[in-house]
């Protein structure tokens, strides 16, 4: 304690006589002051072994797994979809052979939504900005050559999820690999969908209950798939900043496990398959010190809040990723140096997987050329510049520790917050993330007009744009052709009465409180598509309307 009296003072000292106060300030990606220089006395009253600890023990600060990436790098995956299943398959192929370590599947909006290809209302948007799946024949061609048992599959679909995971069961049973041996990451995560994104259908409540029917559906039946990827990402590129995304994202998961709790669910036996989706940036230090807050405040939610006994239910598992708005137009070879550090950010975090945009996904779909360079740039992180060695390595670091620490609070508070309004559902009720959210990008948006954020090529170091021949993705016209065709043959070749009956047992599920997820197995295997399993659901459970106050 005398130490750290007598540090303070000295750094008093030398603020004083070095005129520190003469330089120019700083501030933080949340627009807090930062000192100069850190020292010992930011960190008084801090407990190593309490607040650190190490790796692979509780409270996890310095990384979930005591080896980290000294025994193997993080899960290396690209996220792809565009067009029909066909074309998707052929770009998951090239990706794979390229050393992509599984899939991850984006759908465009009219899946995400419940419409199949063929409904006006999906006019101009089918195979956009994902792939468009209507139905389980989608699902086959998609998988084609590809064996569930053999790789990991992340899926970023929230509103028809239940359909989508009863469809890969269905898979799976034609391949005829055992539910036991899936293993990948369901998104799930309608709440997020409410405070930004906006793909929802059904109202908060029965949305819930559809994705604790996953929840426990999967805890009973396929052990290593992941029911919940919690997308903060979503959340993070709506505008929220780093405090907001980890609050509303952790918001959320304490709602789903509270509707777990109250079907008399054991933590124990589900949390360890929760994961999270979280989008960095390009502030290294405050983007690693943030996962590191992250994973000691979830474990401590988790061993404190709900009583885990289990370490493996006390683990934040995450995917980072560059958020794509970090990207732009302008000069998009900026990108891959943008991609690169905010990998690093996501490596000194201690990520688990992460997905890297490609330069060009600023405004268009990446070529296999620019979706190659992105999985590149990781392969040249993992095994040629050393930052895999040693775990933890701003461990230690006056700077980041005073960041770590300041974070844990500042999202806790955030947490408090949504606690005191209700929870995740009364609070998005009330527009609170929402409006939250809105004034933060407006803070961030008036920062980089006046110049006090930059952005090297947009607002400092500009150029005259010169013409260039960088060869973008082109979409292929006759592909929604192709799509409404097949989803028209399909509908033409199934057994109509075998669908009809399915739809209506799984809205006789609907109105009572069963578990619905053998009724949307058994629809989809009569092939009833997804626009048809939304529809029904519609009548039963209605559709949301957001409120007009928010």
């Amino acid at each position: 304690m005398d130490d750290l009296k007598k540090i303070a003072s000295e750094k008093e000292r030398w603020k004083k006589e070095k005129k520190i106060e003469n330089l120019p300030p700083a501030l933080s990606d949340l627009g807090r002051p930062l000192s100069l220089v850190y020292t010992p006395d930011d960190l008084e009253g801090r407990d190593y072994q309490q607040d650190l600890g190490f790796p692979g023990e509780f409270p996890f600060t310095r990384g979930v797994y005591p080896g980290m990436y000294r025994k193997g790098p993080w899960q290396m995956r690209l996220y792809a979809g565009f067009g029909t299943a066909e074309d998707t398959n052929r770009r998951w192929k090239f990706l794979l052979q390229s050393g992509n370590m599984g899939v991850a599947c984006a759908f465009d909006l009219p899946t995400q939504i419940g419409l199949d290809s063929d409904d006006p209302l999906a006019q101009g948007e089918v195979g956009k900005v994902g792939v468009a799946i209507d139905s389980l024949r989608d699902l086959e061609i998609l998988y084609d050559g590809l064996p569930l048992d053999k790789i990991t599959s992340s899926f970023n679909i929230n509103t028809p999820a239940a359909a989508f995971l009863a469809m890969y069961v269905a898979l799976a049973e034609k391949q005829g690999v055992s539910l036991s041996s899936l293993s990948g990451t369901l998104a799930n995560d309608m709440l997020c969908e409410y405070i930004s994104r906006g793909t929802w259908v059904f109202p908060p409540g029965p949305a819930l209950r559809m994705s604790t029917d996953i929840l426990e559906f999967c805890s009973h039946y396929l052990p290593r798939f992941y029911p919940y990827n919690i997308r903060g990402i979503i959340i993070r590129e709506a505008g929220a900043n780093m405090v907001q995304e980890g609050a509303y994202a952790f918001a959320n998961a304490i709602a789903y496990i509270q509707e777990a709790l109250k079907r008399e669910l054991k933590i124990d036996d589900f949390a360890p398959r929760f994961s999270f989706f979280f989008a960095t940036g390009l502030q290294v230090f405050e983007e690693a010190a943030r996962y590191r807050a992250l994973r000691r405040l979830w474990a401590r939610q988790m061993k404190e809040r709900f009583g885990s006994q289990n370490p493996n239910s006390m683990l934040l598992r995450f995917t980072g990723t560059v958020g794509g708005s970090t990207y732009r137009a302008r000069e998009p070879e900026n990108n891959i140096v943008r991609g690169a550090y905010g990998l690093l950010a996501n490596i000194l975090g201690g990520a688990q997987g992460m997905l890297q945009p490609a330069m060009d996904e600023a405004y268009a779909i990446p070529t296999e050329q620019t979706a190659r360079l992105a999985l590149r740039t990781q392969q040249i992180l993992a095994y040629e510049t050393g930052v895999t060695k040693v775990v933890d390595p701003l461990g230690g670091s006056y700077f980041v520790e005073t960041l770590t620490n300041q974070l844990e609070e500042e999202i806790g508070k955030e947490m408090e917050k949504i606690d005191s309004i209700g929870g995740a559902v009364k609070a998005i009720e009330m527009g609170y993330p929402q409006k939250a959210i809105a004034e933060e990008a407006y803070r961030v948006a008036r920062e980089e007009e006046n110049g006090q954020r930059i952005v090297v090529g947009v607002n400092m170091f500009q150029t005259e744009e010169e013409k260039r021949r960088l060869v973008i993705h082109r979409a292929d016209e006759q592909a929604v052709k192709r799509q409404i065709q097949r989803t028209k043959e399909v509908k033409d070749s199934r057994d109509g009465g075998a669908v009809k009956k399915a739809l209506e047992a799984l809205c006789q599920a609907a109105e009572k409180q069963e578990n619905l997820m053998p009724y949307f197995i058994k629809a989809v295997k009569t092939y009833a598509t997804i626009g048809e399993i939304t529809g029904a659901l519609k009548k039963v459970f209605g559709e949301y309307r957001e409120p007009l106050n928010i």
